[in-house]
């Protein structure tokens, strides 16, 4: 019996408008920047049009790279709320696609954006094996002084210990497959922004993304006991804004690129990974072809590098010995650089930077559940 899970970060699925970049520019759309706009009425106006305008072409391609994943379960991030899930389900893979999801799950988080973690099931297993869900726990109001996690580094950044650690929320899934339990955990950690006090977006960063891994490993412990969750099933799955590794890209496309594959000292994935606590199935997969997201600053920084994650528990994982994860990436724009050998054919209407389904590639795999 097997069970097809996958994540995807879709990027921001609105179901509103953000007019924040009418005093803000670094949230303006680069559209809007090429035009003269006399008031915020009128920039609204604009930045209404603008977003409905873009929106279906991107959504077209969202739906495509989701209905590639032909998962049974699927973990989202950057969900604005569960009316703007429903709305992309029924309007773009259930009517444009033909392939539905009944259950849909999301809450709250922490957030400032509003936007959220979601899960999407199918009510039945392509082997038609029945999903059932059990039940769903957030744990977005846990705080670092609760879980003993605040440290030095976090109070450099400002942050004290009656804050909550997650960024948006470490949401808990519990399903049966075929009357076999399976636990989700869903997560989408700090996104490596802003560089200060002379490090990178992600050194400075880092304090919270190692705060919130020890968060999800503290909740899978304390819910399965320290010494026994390895022989459990679950499962953590999301975006986690961190790496193990990079490949770091430099050439052109006149000369020729060239792939180095550099091994991260520090990564927050080390909580989770190190001593055999999970395990990241898509490290089966060669180094050159691990990657999920594409990035650039130009021609001086670009790498390619895995963002998005299924973990599996060792129970799991000595199951799925032999399982090498599938990532989808028909729907990356143009501009991303693929190592040769790699390419794939892009969707239609795929543009150089967009229209495109995501910058982050689904990662799918089928999973026996014994």
């Amino acid at each position: 019996m097997s069970l097809r899970l996958a994540t995807f970060n879709v990027e921001n699925l609105m179901n509103r408008f953000d007019f924040s970049g009418f005093r803000n520019q670094l949230n303006q759309d680069r559209t809007l920047a090429l035009f003269e706009i006399k008031d915020e009425a009128e920039y609204r106006r604009l930045e209404q049009a603008r977003a409905i305008a873009h929106a279906d072409d991107a959504r077209q391609l969202t739906a495509l790279a989701v209905a590639e994943t032909r998962a049974d379960i699927i973990c989202m991030q950057e969900v604005d709320n569960i009316e703007a899930l429903r709305a992309f389900e029924y309007g773009y893979l259930f009517k444009m696609i033909g392939q539905g999801y009944r259950q849909k799950y999301t809450t709250a988080g922490n957030d400032s954006r509003g936007i959220d973690v979601a899960v999407m099931m199918r009510t039945e297993t392509a082997d038609g094996e029945p999903i059932e869900f059990v039940r769903m726990t957030s744990h977005a109001h846990v705080t670092f002084e609760e879980f003993g996690l605040h440290t030095p580094e976090l109070t450099a950044l400002g942050i004290e210990p009656f804050e909550r650690i997650f960024r948006r929320d470490c949401l808990e899934v519990d399903v049966r497959i075929a009357g076999r339990p399976l636990t989700i955990y869903s997560v989408h950690l700090k996104s490596m922004t802003g560089s200060r006090n002379g490090l990178s977006g992600r050194e400075g960063s880092m304090p919270i993304r190692f705060a919130e891994a020890k968060a999800v490993r503290r909740i899978i412990e304390d819910r399965f006991g320290r010494d026994h969750a390895g022989d459990k099933r679950w499962v953590i799955c999301g975006d986690f804004n961190d790496y193990r590794q990079r490949t770091v890209i430099s050439g052109d496309a006149f000369s020729g690129f060239y792939f180095e594959v550099v091994n991260e000292t520090v990564s927050s994935l080390d909580v989770l990974l190190a001593d055999g606590f999970a395990q990241n199935i898509v490290e089966r997969r060669p180094e050159l072809d691990r990657w999920t997201l594409y990035h650039t600053r130009g021609p001086e920084e670009r790498h390619l590098c895995q963002l998005d994650y299924i973990l599996l528990s060792p129970a799991l994982a000595r199951a799925n010995a032999d399982v090498v994860p599938d990532i989808v990436r028909g729907g990356q724009p143009w501009r991303t650089v693929f190592p040769p050998g790699q390419e794939v054919e892009r969707y239609p209407r795929a543009g150089w930077d967009r229209p495109k389904a995501s910058d982050h590639c689904p990662v799918a795999v089928t999973l026996s559940i014994r």
